[in-house]
C-alpha cells in the first residue's frame, strides 16, 4: 500500500513512563510533588535575585535567567503528563506534540547556553578579577542572554518545521511521556533521514558549542586556580564553581548519551537520562546553588521571614 493511502496521524499516544497504572498512580504523586517544588525553588531564588539588591551582580542575573528557563522547561512536559493521567486519556492532537517539541528544544538548548554563559562569568571573576566589572558589564551580560534566545528559538523553528513535513502513518503510540523528538521520529513512516542529518550538524553544533566553551572556560580556571599560593585560595575559588559544574555533569552527561546518535538507535531505557535533564536537573538546580552559597540562603531567609511578616 502507498503512503498516500495510509491514514495520517492526527494525534498521538503517550503511554507515560511504565505503561501499568499501578505504577503510574505512585508517578502521579512523584511527578506533582517534583513539579511543585520545582516552581517554588526556581521562583524564590527569581524574586530573592529580585529583591536583594547584594544580587544585583552578573553571576546572578543569569542564575534568575536559569531558573526562569528551569520552570519553563518543567512546564513543558509535566503539566500534560499530570492532566493526561487525571483526564484518563493518554491522547495528544498533533498540533499540541509539535508545539511542544518545539519548546522543548528551545527550552533544553537555552539551558545549555546559560550553564556556557555562567562558567565564562566565572572564568572572567577567576583569572580577571580586576577587569570582571569592565568586562561583565550590564549591557554585555543582557546582550549574552538575547543572543542565546535568538539561537535556540531559531534551532526549534528549524527542527519543528522538518518534522512537520514528515508523515506519520497507522503508528501513532508513543512509549514517553511527553513528545520526545526522537521517538516521534521513529514514528514517522517517511525518510527521517534529513532530520537525523540535521540533528548531528546544527543539533551538535548548538549543544557541543557552549559544551566546549564551558570545558575551555574551566581549563583556564584550574590552571590559575593550580598556581594560587594558599590552599585556602584554592578552595575558596574552586566552591564559586562546584554549583554550576554540578548541574553541568548532570545535564550535559544524560543529553550526550542521548542526542548525539541516530533517531534509530532510541530505546525506551534512554527515558531514564531524559527523566533526569528534563525533570531532576531543573528540581535539584535551586538546592545545588542555594545551600552551597551563603548570599544566596541569607536572601531567600530574608524573602520568606518578609512573606510571613
Amino acid at each position: 500500500m502507498g503512503r498516500d493511502n495510509q491514514t495520517r496521524v492526527t494525534e498521538f499516544l503517550l503511554l507515560g513512563l511504565s505503561g501499568q497504572s499501578e505504577q503510574e498512580e505512585v508517578l502521579f504523586g512523584l511527578f506533582l510533588w517534583i513539579y511543585l517544588v520545582t516552581i517554588i525553588g526556581n521562583f524564590l531564588i527569581i524574586l530573592a535575585v529580585i529583591c536583594d539588591s547584594h544580587l544585583h551582580t552578573p553571576m546572578y542575573f543569569f542564575l534568575a535567567n536559569l531558573s526562569s528557563v528551569d520552570i519553563c522547561f518543567s512546564s513543558v512536559t509535566i503539566p500534560k503528563m499530570l492532566v493526561t493521567h487525571i483526564l484518563g486519556s493518554k491522547s495528544i492532537s498533533y498540533m499540541e506534540c509539535m508545539t511542544q517539541i518545539y519548546f522543548f528544544i528551545t527550552f533544553i538548548n537555552m539551558d545549555g547556553f546559560l550553564l556556557s554563559v555562567m562558567a565564562y562569568d566565572r572564568y572572567t571573576a577567576i583569572c580577571c578579577p580586576l577587569h570582571y566589572t569592565m568586562i561583565m558589564r550590564p549591557k554585555l551580560c543582557v546582550l549574552l542572554v538575547v543572543v542565546s534566545w535568538v539561537i535556540t528559538n531559531l534551532h526549534a523553528v528549524l527542527h519543528t518545521l522538518l518534522m512537520v513535513q514528515l508523515t506519520f502513518c497507522s503508528n501513532n503510540v508513543v512509549h514517553h511521556f511527553f513528545c520526545d523528538p526522537y521517538p516521534i521520529l521513529k514514528l514517522s513512516c517517511s525518510d527521517t533521514f534529513i532530520n537525523d542529518l540535521m540533528v548531528f550538524i546544527v543539533g551538535g553544533l548548538i549543544f557541543l558549542t557552549p559544551f566546549s566553551c564551558i570545558i575551555v572556560s574551566y581549563a583556564y580556571i584550574f590552571s590559575n586556580v593550580l598556581k594560587l599560593p594558599s590552599s585556602h585560595g584554592i578552595r575558596k575559588a574552586l566552591s564559586t564553581c562546584g554549583s554550576h559544574l554540578t548541574v553541568v555533569s548532570l545535564f550535559y552527561g544524560a543529553i550526550l548519551g542521548i542526542y548525539m546518535r541516530p533517531s534509530s538507535s532510541y530505546s525506551v531505557q534512554d527515558k531514564v537520562a531524559t527523566i533526569i535533564f528534563t525533570v531532576v536537573t531543573p528540581l535539584v538546580n535551586p538546592f545545588i546553588y542555594s545551600l552551597r552559597n551563603r548570599d544566596m540562603k541569607r536572601a531567600i531567609r530574608k524573602l520568606i521571614l518578609g512573606f510571613q511578616n
